[in-house]
């Protein structure tokens, strides 16, 4: 979406709503993104670009009968990738109906274990609230693993096994309750998703 070259940045237009008519077939409403890499340019020019193509990815899908589909676009793990809090947050200034997909594996990679105490992540859900609202708080997307990372960021997924990387699940699920959030979590462990989802359930559960 943030490519210099615009025939690439029409095919993601496309991919988007290829995505958007699945999942409305499926009776689903939301699609996630990812918005690109920064390459050689800046990363200002870079967001500038992911917004231009956003905005027609918008149009399409309300030119298409699918204005109901929500898109969301991901915060992502590699630091030379747009996808910092602050740029999801920016590129969802651009319409009520965008919703951040905040992987908190991913943050916690580009910031080489940025993400360690309450107060980490308590920032998270205080800037989408500040920056996006109360609503589009309590209906967040969202991704968690634990990620190992190197010097650019992320490198793979692990499990809630690993005690090496982080980052832990307990202060997120905490915070959901305290703010009655209601988003989706997808849980992406690598090859654990059913358990380490039941641990994150059962964990947020003793907390109600």
């Amino acid at each position: 979406m943030s490519s210099v070259e615009e025939e690439k940045r029409l095919n993601s237009v496309n991919y988007i709503l290829a995505s958007a008519k699945a999942v409305n077939a499926m009776g689903g409403n939301r699609i996630i993104v990812h918005t690109g890499s920064c390459g050689k340019i800046s990363r200002e020019t870079a967001l500038d670009l992911a917004i231009d193509t956003m905005k027609i990815a918008i149009k399409a899908l309300d030119e298409n009968g699918l204005s109901h589909i929500r898109i969301c676009p991901e915060t992502m793990g590699k630091i030379n990738q747009l996808g910092t809090l602050h740029e999801v947050l920016e590129l969802c200034k651009l319409d009520e109906r965008l919703l951040p997909c905040i992987d908190f594996g991913h943050l916690n990679a580009r910031t080489l274990g940025g993400l360690k105490t309450y107060s980490d992540f308590e920032n998270i859900f205080n800037s989408i609230e500040n920056e996006l609202g109360i609503s589009r708080l309590k209906e967040f997307h969202s991704h968690f693993s634990k990620i190992e990372y190197t010097t650019g960021g992320e490198k793979k997924h692990l499990t809630f096994d690993d005690n090496v990387f982080g980052p832990s699940f307990e202060p997120v699920m905490e915070l959901t309750a305290k703010k009655q959030c209601s988003p989706i979590f997808i849980c992406e462990s690598d090859g654990t998703q059913a358990e380490d989802a039941l641990i994150m359930k059962n964990y947020y559960k003793e907390l109600l």
